[in-house]
């Protein structure tokens, strides 16, 4: 468009009008967008109901686990069980390597210390206290592991890696005795907040981490390459609960499920975080530990293990499965724990 101006006695002239500036935004570097996505990834508000269901199912198997350590207190922390003190610190050859049952001098204090443990694990469950019996639950499972550890397997370790994430995130805001009382009290209670995000965050990269290392590993045995590995498992009779040795006659079957259990091992770090095999990564680590639990007699372990795969499913799933039973279960934008691609 031009204007047009006349003067008395002058030549009639056009001119085109001055264009607006064009704003160009920056150009945003790749490591900027490398960090805006971290940042989004770890640092935005999730819903702490998943780690409440984390919580109660860690909390159960941790109550069964403390409950058997009671049982014989004298025989697994005693100066006179089955470890003595002294070869203790030889097997764990690591000064700090701490146990509060060191201190115990007699088999009452043991006891007492037991029963702490078995007490928090009691709290943490019904979810009174939450972050005082996480923390207790915590140092009475690494006191129990560093006095006794020929008795630490799978369980235990397990138990830990589900741990440290209750301590730090708000475990308690939701399906909790905590939760009634500050929704009682101050009419709120677990709000999204950056600490869940953070804790299932955490738990999430560490099975993504212990499945990596453990399918790696299994990479060395040739009995997995060869597809008999499984077979292995079944015909042990020390471990063997569920007699499946008529797989004997069925080698492809063996072969199929062997290979199976490595590729998705090796895989799931992979798998687990896209929507579009989440599902059935989280299916195959379902039937796989149930499997390991009921033909092998581990089924603590298995438990342990698909409780802390739940970090993978969304709160809204929680939620629709848990609205029959709850009074109030309100899932919002930011309940989704897993990529970032899953939340708004």
């Amino acid at each position: 468009m031009t204007a047009v101006r006349s003067l008395p006695g002058r030549r009639t002239e056009s001119r085109p009008t001055a264009a607006p500036p064009v704003t160009v935004a920056p150009a945003r570097g790749w490591l900027a967008e490398w960090a805006a996505a971290w940042n989004a990834f770890w640092f935005r508000r999730a819903d702490p109901l998943p780690l409440a269901v984390i919580r109660i199912a860690t909390g159960l198997i941790l109550t069964w686990s403390c409950f058997v350590w009671l049982l014989d207190a004298d025989a697994f922390f005693g100066a006179r069980g089955w470890l003595r003190p002294d070869e203790v610190w030889r097997i764990n050859d690591q000064p700090w390597q701490w146990s509060g049952y060191f201190a115990a001098s007699s088999p009452t204090m043991i006891r007492v210390l037991a029963g702490i443990s078995l007490v928090a694990a009691i709290l943490l469950t019904i979810g009174l206290a939450t972050p005082v019996a996480a923390l207790v639950s915590f140092l009475g499972l690494v006191s129990a592991a560093n006095r006794a550890p020929l008795n630490v397997f799978g369980l235990d370790d397990t138990l830990g890696m589900l741990l440290v994430p209750l301590v730090i995130g708000p475990s308690g805001a939701r399906l909790s005795i905590d939760g009634l009382l500050a929704g009682m009290e101050r009419g709120r209670g677990g709000e999204p907040s950056i600490r869940a995000n953070v804790a299932l965050r955490l738990l999430q990269v560490h099975l993504c981490v212990v499945y990596l290392f453990s399918g790696a590993g299994k990479l060395f045995g040739a009995s997995w390459w060869e597809g008999t590995a499984l077979w292995g498992a079944i015909a042990n009779d020390r471990y063997r609960t569920l007699d499946l040795r008529g797989l004997a006659g069925h080698p492809l079957v063996v072969n199929a499920l062997t290979l199976a259990t490595l590729w998705w091992e090796v895989a799931y770090a992979a798998l687990v975080w896209p929507r579009l095999t989440r599902r059935l990564c989280l299916a195959m680590a379902v039937l796989v530990h149930l499997g390991i639990g009921l033909a092998m007699g581990m089924m603590e372990f298995g438990l342990a293990m698909i409780t802390a795969n739940l970090a993978f499913v969304p709160a809204a799933t929680f939620a629709s499965l848990l609205r029959p039973f709850t009074f109030r279960i309100s899932p919002s934008s930011h309940t989704l724990p897993g990529t970032p691609s899953d939340l708004p």
